[in-house]
């Protein structure tokens, strides 16, 4: 356990290095920082004392080893567009994205594993037949088409639900929640359903398919021969171990929930980290831009490593190594 640990540490590492470098270059060609931070008025000598303040002269590869030194330390720097401490606003925000991420994921489990369960043991053709074209719709709908769409349908038309914000909050010390307010349930439930919709349609897909091949196996055929009740052949056998290649993906849309909840906090104007980094990337602000991206991978690792510690939980068999 402890060897496998080390070695994601270590992969760790190789990751944060590797997406801050390949950041640092790509943000150099997406427009000067200075242009947002100085006023149209300023002489270019005022323009040259800034970038140098800023050590914006120095080449790419000083300024990303003076950004690992910094980071190793725990200073992701000064935001060039909010003049405040990076990891100050990470903070700020990363409570709103994580809290839209876990409803999110919760919706997706529910929904996709009674679609996947029911569509693979239920004999009504016509239901499944549509089940299976709505599930292709999920797929395929661009998740921006699907958060408009919400907007219109359940803010515009029924006014139900609100289209923008986080409604009211509940503070805990540098925690915050909407989860625990009337006004915040409603705010979140838009994107999160929108930020579900792909999860939702490949969970179910998968878990489908899976317990029709597991369905077909030799010890379920044994099963069938000794007298086991149905019930607990599809509930018990077939269920638990149709579930693992599902905890997979789980593992892994996390962390693209997170990565990619983007383009849905901007749409629902979502105060979380992917709107932060939204208008860092409209106003060059390098700093932000790179340690979002950093504290991303770092969070991709870490999910990972968690989801390989639970194949333990849901089947023994699997080894640590």
């Amino acid at each position: 356990m402890f060897v496998f640990l080390l070695k994601r540490a270590a992969q760790a590492i190789g990751i944060v290095l590797v997406v801050a470098f390949l950041s640092f270059v790509m943000f150099q060609f997406v427009g000067d920082p200075i242009e947002g931070m100085i006023s149209e008025n300023a002489t270019q000598q005022e323009r040259d004392e800034l970038r140098e303040s800023l050590g914006l002269n120095d080449g790419v590869i000083v300024q990303y080893t003076r950004f690992v030194k910094n980071m190793a330390q725990g200073n992701f720097g000064i935001s060039y567009y909010n003049k405040s401490d990076v990891l100050s606003l990470i903070i700020e925000r990363l409570p709103a994205t994580l809290e839209l991420v876990f409803v999110a994921v919760v919706i997706s489990l529910v929904v996709g594993i009674l679609l996947g369960v029911w569509s693979a043991y239920s004999r009504n053709g016509l239901m499944k037949n549509t089940v299976q074209i709505l599930s292709l719709v999920g797929v395929s709908l661009p998740s921006f088409v699907a958060g408009i769409l919400l907007i219109v349908v359940f803010s515009v038309w029924l006014k139900w639900l609100p289209s923008h914000g986080r409604g009211e909050i509940v503070e805990f010390g540098y925690w915050s929640s909407g989860l625990l307010t009337l006004s915040g349930l409603k705010a979140v439930l838009l994107p999160a359903i929108s930020l579900s919709l792909f999860m939702i349609t490949m969970i179910m897909r998968l878990l489908k398919s899976e317990i029709q091949e597991t369905m077909r196996a030799d010890y379920i055929r044994f099963a069938k021969a000794r007298g086991i009740s149905e019930r607990s052949i599809k509930y018990k056998h077939v269920l638990k171990n149709s579930i693992l290649p599902v905890v997979t993906i789980i593992g892994l849309q996390v962390g693209g929930l997170i990565a990619f909840a983007v383009v849905t906090e901007t749409i629902f104007q979502w105060p979380g980290m992917g709107l932060l980094f939204i208008q860092a990337v409209n106003y060059v602000d390098i700093p932000v831009i790179s340690a979002y991206l950093v504290i991303v991978a770092i969070m991709f690792v870490v999910i990972n490593t968690f989801v390989d510690l639970i194949y333990l939980l849901v089947d023994p068999r699997i080894k640590v190594s």
